[in-house]
């Protein structure tokens, strides 16, 4: 960075640290229990206060963090005031978290109010949750006069204005308006309403209900010689919402052609005549001031330093920058996120969210702020052939869209993060329906068939009907994800190979895979085709009749494995053996038609498998006449075989099962 940049930065700094200190007072705190210390807790809270304070990617005013899990969990949130600039808003968050540490020493919650923002942290769950203690009033000592009309009218505008707000959606819930009140129209009430963009719609409401009615009669109406009076403005403040009043236009982002006549200029509440008064108590609030001159020396110190260490030291790429060219980056640039969105969209990748782990990292679910749930890979750091991997599934994913394939939204590469973000497909992966029994009820032929049938047209897709052509390389049962209608969708791509429109097949340097799905000529001799795919297809039809792993196949002590047996039982007119003792002999048609291309798809030599278009043809249209089928492969080899004849492919890549099997949870 220039220098004259930099100290252009530092100026403008300095000025807003200065035009908003002002501001920036507690004008309300409450501090819950201790903790002792030092502790699990302690650490937590520190490091949940320190996310808010560092944090420059949130632009749209609420903070929301997570560390830990029960029962040393920590929640914090930071809610900004809707119409106050985004520097504002950060400089205040950032304030709120360093400060709140030395004004609440060592307590499990806390919660304070600033003119700019509200601050909470919390040991229960504060996402999501209304919570509306404590709470903080402040109102004028003057009272309104024409009280009726005064009060009918702040009535209907709080009304209308939480309405409104509620309205909102998972970044914003917030609400402006006034109304003439007078009956000469000559005075207006201005309002203004906001609540933590996590709540519903209903909590929204509740929230503003809950404080208007608890405050309003208690600190804001009086009565004097058998007479209601209402105070000409106020406020009030809780964790999860908050409103105020008043008979001027206190709030940003609107044009006035004059303000209302002898009503005082918006100024801080600590120059004006006002009254505070919090839950439970009619006494004045302590206000804990911050000092801001030695912050913002603090401030120009730390930046000074780090101004002269930029300069002279020589920069170092970062390690993740090198993976995207520019066309690249270019033709991806709508679907990047910040590293700050997905920590808020997991909770800080919370305990609690994790879905899965796999060979390259694990997978959480998460919530954006539209209300849009994902599921994000988070790659492990230093993984070589994760860094591979995860390009490869961008580039490939970013260009695809069919019903029976994943959705890729989007994916973050900031501060040496790699993730992929994924629509959330709520149910489990196949393989844990097919072959954990003891967890789900057994699946009905029509459910494995519409699997069978999706996944099948999953896999023309690639081949023959995307703008690419696409040999996906490892599928099988946990790469298949289920959606809430059993709907399937093919995922990881993270060793999906491209070819052109006119090519067939290629060889490989490297065999990645799974044994067991991998054909024999990729797996012998490294050559990879659209016939890969479908050997590895025709052993998931297999599995899915059966409802056993083909790694992990038993049937009546028989040590075959699940194509040899299958071809025995074929060959001696008992193909019924194979089926999985679950399913009923009603679509005993169907089931041995599946049995029958199953078969004809891991054909030995690969020029006798059908493609990925007949294979959706026979399933579509029992019309069709099937092919007689001949030996499978490995029908003579067992499971640890298959290994021993594979020296030229172990000689070529070492590993052979490079893409470790992902256990998933819902996702």
């Amino acid at each position: 960075m220039e220098l004259s940049k930099l100290l252009f930065l530092l100026f403008q700094l300095i000025i807003l640290v200065i035009q908003t200190s002002a501001q920036f007072e507690f004008l309300y705190n409450k501090c819950g229990t201790n903790f002792s210390t030092p502790s699990t807790y302690q650490t937590n809270l520190r490091n949940v206060l320190n996310s808010i304070s560092s944090n420059t990617q949130i632009t749209y005013g609420y903070y929301n963090f997570t560390a830990g899990h029960k029962p040393n969990k920590v929640d914090a949130t930071v809610l900004c005031r809707a119409d106050i600039s985004v520097d504002a808003c950060q400089l205040c968050a950032s304030f709120s978290a360093a400060t709140i540490q030395t004004v609440c020493l060592n307590t499990k919650q806390a919660f304070g109010y600033s003119e700019n923002c509200t601050i909470y942290y919390t040991d229960t769950s504060a996402f999501h949750v209304l919570a509306d203690r404590p709470f903080w009033a402040l109102r004028y000592e003057e009272n309104a006069t024409d009280i009726p009309n005064f009060n009918s009218s702040l009535t209907k505008l709080m009304t209308a204005l939480q309405n409104n707000a509620s309205l909102g959606n998972s970044e914003l819930k917030f609400a402006t308006g006034k109304l003439n009140f007078s009956s000469n129209s000559n005075q207006t009430l201005y309002g203004l309403v906001q609540c933590s963009p996590d709540l519903s719609r209903l909590d929204c409401v509740k929230c503003v209900q809950n404080i208007t009615l608890s405050v309003f009669p208690a600190y804001f109406v009086t009565f004097t010689d058998a007479s209601l009076f209402m105070a000409k403005g106020g406020r009030v403040v809780s964790p999860s919402c908050f409103l105020r009043y008043e008979l001027y236009p206190f709030y940003g982002n609107v044009t006035y052609v004059a303000e209302p006549p002898g009503q005082p200029p918006a100024s801080p509440a600590s120059n004006r005549n006002i009254t505070s008064v919090e839950a439970g108590n009619s006494s004045k609030s302590h206000k804990i001031i911050v000092i801001v001159v030695p912050i913002v020396g603090s401030l120009v110190l730390i930046i000074i330093i780090a101004s002269i260490c930029i300069l002279l030291r020589k920069k170092k790429p970062r390690k993740v920058s090198g993976k995207f060219n520019k066309e690249e980056m270019d033709t991806l640039d709508s679907l990047q996120f910040t590293v700050g969105a997905i920590k808020v969209a997991t909770e800080n990748f919370a305990d609690e969210n994790k879905l899965g782990e796999g060979g390259f990292g694990t997978v959480y679910k998460g919530k954006l702020p539209d209300g849009q749930e994902i599921a994000v890979k988070r790659f492990e750091r230093n993984a070589v052939l994760g860094e591979l991997q995860f390009k490869n599934e961008i580039l490939t994913l970013a260009k695809l869209h069919h019903r029976n394939l994943v959705r890729l939204i989007g994916f973050c590469l900031e501060e040496d993060e790699m993730l992929l973000i994924y629509e959330f497909v709520i149910n489990k992966s196949l393989d844990n329906f097919l072959f954990d029994p003891m967890e789900h009820a057994p699946m009905q032929w029509q459910t494995r068939y519409n699997i069978i049938y999706g996944v099948a047209k999953g896999l023309l897709y690639l081949h023959e009907d995307s703008r690419l052509r696409i040999i996906h390389r490892d599928l099988k049962a946990p790469n298949v994800l289920l959606d809430a209608d059993f709907i399937p969708k093919i995922a990881d791509f993270g060793m999906a190979k491209l070819f052109k429109m006119d090519q067939t097949q290629a060889l490989t340097s490297k065999i990645v895979g799974t044994h067991g799905y991998m054909p024999p000529e990729y797996l012998i001799q490294g050559q990879v085709s659209l016939k890969s795919d479908v050997f590895s297809f025709g052993v998931l039809v297999l599995e899915i009749v059966s409802g056993q792993s083909v790694n992990s196949f038993h049937i009546n002590k028989h040590s075959e494995n699940l194509l040899a047996f299958t071809w025995k039982a074929w060959q001696e007119g008992k193909p019924w053996s194979v089926v999985d003792p679950a399913l009923s002999p009603a679509s005993s048609d169907e089931i041995l038609r599946c049995i029958h291309i199953g078969l004809l798809c891991v054909q030995n030599n690969m020029a006798d498998r059908p493609n990925m278009s007949s294979v959706s043809l026979m399933l579509s249209s029992f019309s069709t006449t099937l092919k007689v089928p001949s030996q499978p492969a490995f029908f003579t080899l067992n499971v640890s075989s298959q290994c021993d004849t594979s020296d030229q492919s172990n000689s070529r890549s070492g590993s052979m099962n490079e893409v470790s099997v992902t256990k998933l949870h819902p996702r």
